[in-house]
């Protein structure tokens, strides 16, 4: 499992309701339903991963989450976004949806101001390619990149509560502590808790 995704893991208490959205093939779902007793459901729009998914014995449905989530009001205990937000094409309608169908948000997302990033864009004048952004321009499927200053504006907006941060280093792993000094400028992607 991506590191970044025992980051998420840790933050979700063990034996909840949990909804993964853009969950991939499932990895952080197993991980919460084995190792943490959660109950888990998954959306995912790609074939490939909603048929590993299956395959893998995860209760998943396939469906774009930017058309909507066709749960009920508050049908979880957390919904996870993680490493999808800059891949919808309405980032703030999404967060709405995942704050109205869990009780708790997780959102993670790379951070578009990390040094690297700006050093690559501004130095050599090339959309930066990196370990948290791996895709060139022309086959990314990120389309609303943001910095963690960007995220917390409209996590504001939306009138959410941070209930809790975690930064993540380039490897995906939590950032050392000296990252707090400059978030926005020191790490490579950040995890949030969000609560109305």
């Amino acid at each position: 499992m991506r590191p970044d995704l025992m980051v998420v893991a840790g933050m979700v208490p063990r034996g909840s309701r949990v909804l993964d959205l853009g969950c991939g093939e499932g990895d952080l779902l197993e991980e919460l339903i084995v190792a943490r007793g959660c109950r888990g459901q998954g959306v995912e729009v790609s074939d490939e991963a909603f048929h590993a998914c299956v395959a893998r014995g995860i209760a998943v449905v396939q469906a774009d989450i930017d058309e909507g989530l066709d749960f009920d009001d508050h049908a979880f205990d957390v919904v996870v976004l993680s490493q999808t937000l800059q891949a919808v094409r309405r980032p703030a309608p999404v967060l709405r949806e995942v704050m109205r169908v869990g009780r708790v948000g997780i959102v993670s997302f790379p951070n578009f101001g990390h040094w690297r990033l700006r050093l690559a864009l501004g130095a050599r004048g090339r959309m930066p390619v990196s370990r948290t952004l791996p895709y060139r321009w022309y086959e990314t499927p990120n389309i609303h990149l943001c910095t963690i200053r960007d995220f917390e504006d409209l996590a504001g907006a939306e009138g959410l509560r941070v209930g809790g941060r975690r930064l993540l280093g380039e490897d995906g792993r939590a950032a050392p502590a000296w990252a707090e000094r400059r978030p926005n400028l020191l790490a490579a992607g950040a995890v949030y808790l969000l609560t109305r």
